[in-house]
């Protein structure tokens, strides 16, 4: 598959979801080699994340002419601009807006999982547990509409909204592993459990996972 492209150095945080949407997405389209991943902690107000991105957040994609991207949707169709295979990001009519919808909806459970995950690590008399609850029930919604939307998510070619939707319920396993949906989501789980088997997302699994 031939490129465009150069090396290309991506801050990132190994238990990152958007990070392993990047990545999974950067191996799908044959370009993860020309990636250096940076370490980037951003709790440390030291680390020199704040000087290239001024929402400190990864990932942040530096490219070799100085330009800086971020976030997840942005970096992820920049790459996909990079190569000469069948594009992830449809060009365009329903097929785009159905894997930018799913896009949305996977970034969306990983928003509302975040939340809930940094207020759990709060001390318990600062934590606020409906607004724990009113997060974990976005991603219950969330899952729900996957589950009626599943035979969208198995049909056609590979999408950003697949490694997305795959991406955002391996992070739901990976934190919340007692939300246990796939019992009452069995096509969306069929679904999942064929698409993790993936080698890019089984390679870009978080250390922990």
């Amino acid at each position: 598959m031939s490129t465009n492209a150069s090396t290309m150095k991506l801050r990132f945080s190994p238990t990152s979801p958007y990070v392993r949407k990047v990545m999974v997405t950067a191996t799908e389209i044959g370009l993860a080699d020309l990636i250096e991943k940076i370490p980037t902690n951003t709790q440390n107000p030291d680390d020199p994340i704040g000087k290239v991105n001024p929402l400190a957040k990864v990932p942040t994609l530096e490219l070799e002419d100085g330009r800086i991207l971020f976030d997840s949707p942005v970096i992820c169709e920049y790459l996909d601009s990079l190569h000469d295979g069948p594009r992830v990001f449809p060009s365009a009519g329903a097929p785009r807006w159905q894997a930018l919808q799913q896009q949305a909806l996977g970034d969306g459970i990983l928003d509302a999982a975040i939340l809930a995950m940094l207020e759990g690590r709060r001390p318990e008399e600062k934590r606020w547990q409906p607004w724990v609850d009113k997060q974990l029930q976005k991603v219950r919604n969330a899952i729900a509409q996957l589950e009626a939307q599943s035979d969208e998510l198995a049909g056609g070619g590979l999408t950003i909204g697949q490694i997305t939707v795959a991406c955002a319920l391996g992070y739901i396993d990976f934190r919340f592993a007692g939300e246990q949906w796939q019992a009452s989501h069995p096509r969306l789980a069929a679904w999942y459990q064929g698409f993790s088997a993936r080698p890019s997302m089984v390679n870009n699994q978080p250390p922990e996972a």
